[in-house]
């Protein structure tokens, strides 16, 4: 029981250490990573060049690899919008379509391999107008859930993609 408990007590202590150092936003940790005259967490993590940065409009989002987009994507295949779930389900159908974008546009076979997920959602995107409230989203349900499924459907036919 005291292993137990001693072991509970550390998960703890690390989960705390781990959350206090991620939420730091500190002067002085900002101009320690700046100047370069200490070591910081964020700064070392933030600054490792296997995590090139997604485009100049959202300078702070990493680029994932396809592979890692498309398990996000795929992840949205069996839910639906239930009355209680509707706004989250919508909302994370959208984020990881766009999540997958930036993946394929980073992607080192570039962004030529894949035009046609790319161009849909570049669709899908003109017909959401930049509005990506509920209301839109759910008004155009059936394009966002489409867009989806053909992305799905054409990675499929594409398994050195994501494998």
């Amino acid at each position: 029981m005291l292993k137990s408990s001693v072991r509970g007590a550390a998960v703890v202590v690390v989960a705390l250490a781990a959350f206090s150092v991620s939420c730091s936003t500190s002067s002085k940790a900002a101009r320690t990573a700046a100047d370069g005259s200490g070591t910081s967490v964020s700064a070392s993590t933030s600054a490792s060049p296997s995590a090139p940065l997604a485009d100049s409009a959202s300078p702070a989002i990493p680029v994932e690899k396809v592979r890692d987009a498309f398990a996000g994507l795929q992840a949205t295949l069996n839910d639906s919008c239930t009355p209680g779930n509707c706004a989250y389900f919508l909302g994370r159908v959208y984020d990881e379509l766009h999540r997958m974008d930036r993946a394929m546009k980073a992607d080192p076979q570039g962004p030529g391999h894949f035009a046609e997920p790319i161009r849909w959602i570049k669709k899908l995107d003109a017909r959401l107008g930049g509005d990506r409230s509920f209301e839109n989203l759910k008004k155009h349900q059936t394009s966002l859930i489409g867009t989806r499924d053909k992305i799905n459907t054409w990675m499929q036919g594409h398994p050195e993609d994501y494998r």
